[in-house]
């Protein structure tokens, strides 16, 4: 397990700035998500910490060494690509043998690693099977397992998943989520994917127009976003308008605790799941739109005797239909304060 420390890491391809001041700390042994649209530098980022791109500017220290001059193959930082990057010419096991091959290490010990990793992973029984013969998720654990086998400090994850099946991604969670507990190694992921990010991580990095604008909890990121551009990136969001005055946020919803805040004009975000359905204490709305999901039912309303105030929110309860009203309230504690 290693540290990982980013210091001010600028990057540009010519007159294309890709990367501006990017630091971050990641701990030893931690799961961290680099979640940001395609083009927004995240697997750029991964390419500078492997040492496969060099920075502009700035500094990568892997447990308190400075990589500025460090070439890729001794960082000790290996990258799981997209597309698997495996060698069709060769067995599972060859692959995965590929990197101790090239370390010259000693023929038993590269035998006895590679029997406990493909134990480890899953793969004894397709040994000797070329990557034709094998399943997304197989191929998946094979790349894993040639970037495991060299005990790596860091193990970089360039979208490893968009290729699977969704009905296969959840058994891969899971499985790469086992995986990195039982070897501790300091995990990077890049995704696009929200969810994806959420379900695996520990904390996440979002990156937007080649910066972090919050680096966080995922839970921290979906119900308190540092800004409005976080987000609406995480989606399906409302923003109700009001003001602050001495610590207290008053809308058409209500008064929200806003400590710290200036006071001025600021708006509410709430999700659409900050809200439950409640006849007794919720305030009266009526139905404008519903959009049924399956588990849930999105349905768009307006606040009674307020039509300009409205706002979105997901149920279980599908039984509403447009011009119907629906007593709604917000979720005790939900909701945060950003500016207009």
């Amino acid at each position: 397990m290693s540290e990982l420390k980013l210091d001010s890491l600028c990057k540009s391809f010519g007159s294309n700035h890709v990367l501006s001041d990017i630091s971050m700390h990641i701990k030893e042994g931690e799961f961290v998500s680099l979640l940001g649209p395609s083009g927004c530098g995240k697997t750029t980022l991964l390419k500078l910490i492997a040492g496969l791109e060099a920075p502009d500017s700035g500094s990568i220290f892997i447990d308190g060494v400075c990589c500025d001059n460090v070439a890729a193959q001794k960082r000790g930082a290996v990258m799981v690509f997209q597309d698997y990057g495996l060698f069709p010419h060769m067995t599972v096991k060859q692959n995965i043998e590929f990197g101790l091959r090239a370390r010259k290490i000693p023929r038993a010990e590269r035998a006895e690693k590679i029997t406990n990793m493909l134990e480890l992973m899953q793969l004894s029984e397709k040994s000797e099977f070329c990557p034709s013969e094998l399943s997304g998720g197989q191929k998946q654990r094979v790349a894993l397992a040639r970037a495991c086998i060299l005990e790596p400090n860091v193990l970089l994850l360039d979208e490893p998943f968009s290729n699977l099946d969704t009905n296969l991604k959840d058994a891969i969670y899971d499985f790469v989520l086992k995986l990195q507990q039982k070897l501790g190694i300091t995990t990077i992921f890049v995704t696009h994917d929200k969810e994806e990010s959420f379900m695996l991580s520990q904390r996440v990095a979002v990156i937007l127009d080649g910066r972090i604008q919050q680096f966080d909890t995922p839970d921290q990121i979906y119900s308190n976003p540092s800004t409005r551009q976080v987000a609406d990136f995480i989606g399906e969001v409302n923003y109700i308008k009001g003001n602050v005055s001495d610590g207290v946020f008053t809308c058409p919803l209500g008064r929200f605790i806003a400590s710290g805040r200036q006071d001025g004009t600021a708006v509410l975000m709430l999700r659409y799941d900050h809200f439950v359905l409640d006849r007794t204490s919720g305030f009266s709305c009526a139905v404008l739109e519903k959009k049924y999901k399956g588990r849930t039912t999105t349905y768009c309303v307006s606040v009674k005797d307020r039509e300009e105030v409205q706002f979105c929110f997901n149920s279980p309860d599908n039984s509403f239909e447009p011009g119907q009203e629906v007593a709604v309230r917000t979720v005790t504690g939900a909701g945060c304060i950003l500016d207009a």
